[in-house]
């Protein structure tokens, strides 16, 4: 596909989706179109021997696809997914020896795959996200118990609000994180448990946001992520996380 990136366009109607044209893109037979809805046209498309414009039906070339919907080796108009090699295959890459073993699926069928996984991951986060804020109120309410005036106060100027806790933390220096060894233990508990649930409400802003933009050209992304949130990869950002690794493996499988 050829970005056509004349302003004048702009204000054009897509003929598929009948709305003011969005990163419009140009067919070889001049039609323009919506990319997101071009690009869902061509999928709907993989199927069948011919490729044409939505508008004409002028049979439109392979090209017409973009490098993201046609594999490398080929340079073939792509139908299936590779997971393990994260890229698109066309029908001859799927017949050579390097994917005969793996594990392929239509990219219809892949979009959904993944979409639900990247779905059933940000669900669990947020699971993981409430236990860890009610630890963290636990923890607010000890510390508020002792009347440590030095630790509240250190609390309500670096910390401040819930909601403003991202960007405050961000600014910590190293001098004042080399001073969590002065402070109460109560309040170091605090400043982890709000840096996990900075981490894990990161994840689940870019997994539902994958989710919404899940197309041929990111699945590659969609499994890096998974790979970034998995079980294992979360034993890092705080203990309670590594104890509910170490305790589903002693369960019977489930898919995070």
């Amino acid at each position: 596909m050829l970005p056509w990136r004349d302003p004048s366009h702009d204000e054009g109607i897509c003929p598929i989706c009948q709305e003011h044209l969005k990163e419009a893109t140009s067919t070889e037979c001049g039609h323009l179109f919506c990319r997101g809805c071009l690009t869902q046209h061509v999928q709907k498309a993989l199927a069948s021997d011919v490729l044409c414009c939505p508008l004409c039906r002028k049979p439109c070339p392979e090209c017409i696809l973009g490098i993201g919907l046609v594999c490398v080796s080929h340079q073939k108009r792509a139908s299936s997914f590779c997971e393990e090699s994260r890229c698109l295959l066309c029908p001859q890459c799927l017949e050579s020896p390097e994917h005969k073993s793996h594990s392929e699926l239509t990219i219809e069928n892949a979009i959904s795959h993944y979409k639900e996984r990247l779905s059933r991951r940000s669900r669990k986060l947020r699971k993981d996200i409430a236990e860890l804020q009610g630890l963290k109120a636990q923890e607010e309410e000890k510390l508020q118990a002792l009347q440590v005036d030095c630790g509240n106060h250190w609390l309500e100027t670096e910390l401040g609000s819930q909601c403003q806790a991202q960007g405050q933390l961000d600014a910590l220096s190293q001098q004042q994180l080399d001073q969590l060894e002065d402070t109460p233990a109560e309040v170091a508990r605090i400043l982890n448990l709000s840096r996990a649930i900075m981490q894990l409400s990161s994840l689940v802003t870019d997994l539902e946001r994958t989710v919404k933009e899940l197309d041929a050209n990111t699945l590659k992304n969609a499994i890096d992520l998974l790979d970034r949130s998995a079980p294992q990869k979360l034993e890092a950002i705080h203990p309670m996380l590594e104890k509910r690794v170490s305790k589903s493996s002693l369960e019977p499988f489930s898919e995070f």
